[in-house]
């Protein structure tokens, strides 16, 4: 192995904050012992500096040089210069450590940023630095699409800040191949945000995760409904979060990677569709209320995805190839209904299979492992092809019937968030990827409504959400409650 950089070999003999500090007021530790390297580094914070800074240290040199190296950087920084330290960053100062000792650099880096994160964390809704205009913070999933984002809106001219959020993740599970919960996204959106040049924070928002989307998730499956996580993540909790982070940050504006669009539409900012209807996202911020939209960039919105791709190849961003990011991310690979039986108190337990008379046609390990128009895996011998119409939690049955009796031309909403509906028919969307259809809202009340269909709907699931467009401008949202009363053809 080749020898220390000269930089390395000063860090090793006079270590800069060896030994810790004496009264830290945030601390952070990475690494492992099965490794045999872990960092602990200590701070000390007055006047949005870092008054001081030191680290303990247990592994190998490069360990422990770049250790010194960021409490030497660390020492007397702005918040802003603190949340620039990365593994790129602190092997340069060392010299370059070459690849067989970068992990020392990686491994401080780690420590460094969860010192920032648990300082900043214990702040989260507390006021922070005054927002600035010109200042936009960017939630940085560690993926291509919110880097480019992050790029795009620096290139633009803007005092951009990442944020990424550590989320809650099933420790039982088995990890998708590409979940924005995984820790080595936070790594390389940090890498990222070094690469252009802007800060990164980390906030630790998984017990709020935990509890404001999975546990809604699981809740909805125990009550027999289909809820989508993903929707309560962007519209109710995600964007609260880093809204918080941004007030820390001194940030008025936020921004995501998603492909959609906020358009004027007089005095409001409405949601729209992106330019590319194939990688559209807008459904998945249906429930983002006027004050978000206002404040809201979408820098994608224009952009197809190999442009995308192109544009971080190009800047050479960490992500550039990073595949993409999985649906329901906190269940694992499996899927959702070992992930309830896990976690859920959803006991696999012996139900009826019933068609629309009641009649038991097969059995099942319980009602949640089906969902509204499923057809394969019923276990059901039939002389023609069954779907699943619905499932009852409370007999923990699930009904079968033919793909005609999906049919619906009505589906009933509640927590409807409406922005100027227009009085003609609506382009009305179901589920993410399906068909668009037609359709008039009439709101009734109390924030719930009906959605009267030009044709009709299948496996319409409640728990849901159905959005409605204007002209690729989002008017409505609504959580679907139930479908019905149904509009068979002439062969049903």
């Amino acid at each position: 192995m080749p020898p220390y950089p000269p930089e390395a070999m000063r860090h090793l003999a006079t270590p800069i904050g060896a030994g810790g500090l004496a009264a830290a007021d945030a601390s952070g530790e990475a690494g492992a012992e099965a490794c045999g390297d872990v960092v602990s580094i200590e701070i000390a914070v007055d006047g949005g500096r870092v008054t001081g800074a030191g680290f303990r240290a247990r592994g190998c040199g490069a360990t422990t040089a770049a250790a010194s190296a960021a409490c030497e950087a660390l020492a007397g920084a702005s918040l802003d210069s603190a949340l620039r330290i990365s593994a790129s960053s602190l092997d340069t100062s060392l010299g370059g450590l070459g690849p067989e000792r970068r992990h020392g650099a990686e491994v401080a880096a780690d420590a460094t940023a969860a010192a920032l994160e648990h300082w900043f964390g214990t702040r989260l809704g507390a006021p922070g630095i005054p927002r600035r205009a010109d200042r936009v913070a960017v939630a940085m999933s560690g993926g291509v699409d919110s880097a480019v984002a992050a790029l795009l809106l620096a290139e633009r001219g803007l005092d951009v800040v990442g944020v990424t959020m550590r989320l809650w993740h099933d420790p039982a599970a088995v990890r998708a191949e590409r979940s924005c919960c995984a820790p080595e996204t936070v790594r390389q959106a940090r890498e990222t945000c070094a690469v252009i040049g802007i800060p990164h924070l980390t906030i630790d928002a998984a017990e709020r995760f935990r509890a404001e989307v999975v546990e809604d998730f699981i809740r909805g499956y125990a009550e027999g409904r289909t809820p989508n996580p993903c929707i309560t993540c962007n519209g109710e909790v995600r964007f609260r979060i880093l809204d918080e982070a941004a007030a820390l940050l001194g940030a008025e504006r936020l921004a995501t990677g998603h492909y959609a669009r906020v358009m004027p539409d007089g005095r409001a900012a409405r949601l729209a569709a992106a330019e590319d209807t194939s990688k559209d996202q807008s459904y998945m911020l249906a429930r983002l209320g006027p004050g978000t939209l206002a404040r809201l960039d979408l820098p994608l919105g224009d952009l197809r995805k190999d442009e995308v791709r192109r544009m971080a190849r190009e800047r050479g961003l960490p992500a550039a190839d990073a595949v993409e990011s999985q649906d329901v991310c906190f269940v694992g690979a499996a899927g959702h209904a070992p992930f309830l039986e896990r976690t859920g108190g959803l006991a696999p337990r012996p139900g009826r299979i019933v068609d629309r008379d009641g009649a038991e046609v097969g059995r099942h390990e319980g009602y949640w492992r089906f969902t509204v128009g499923q057809r394969r895996g019923l276990g059901v011998a039939a002389p023609d092809p069954l779907y699943v119409l619905a499932t009852d939690a409370g007999r923990n049955e699930v009904v079968v019937g033919p793909r005609v009796a999906l049919a619906q031309d009505r589906i009933h909403l509640e927590d409807v968030i409406a922005h100027d509906v227009p009085d003609r028919a609506l382009e009305v969307r179901i589920r993410h990827h399906g068909q668009p259809l037609r359709g008039r809202l009439l709101i009734m009340g109390d924030a719930t409504g009906t959605v009267v269909l030009e044709n009709a709907a299948e496996a319409v699931a409640p728990g849901q959400t159905a959005a409605l467009y204007d002209g690729g401008r989002l008017v409505a949202a609504g959580t679907i409650v139930r479908a019905g009363p149904g509009r068979h053809s002439m062969e049903d």
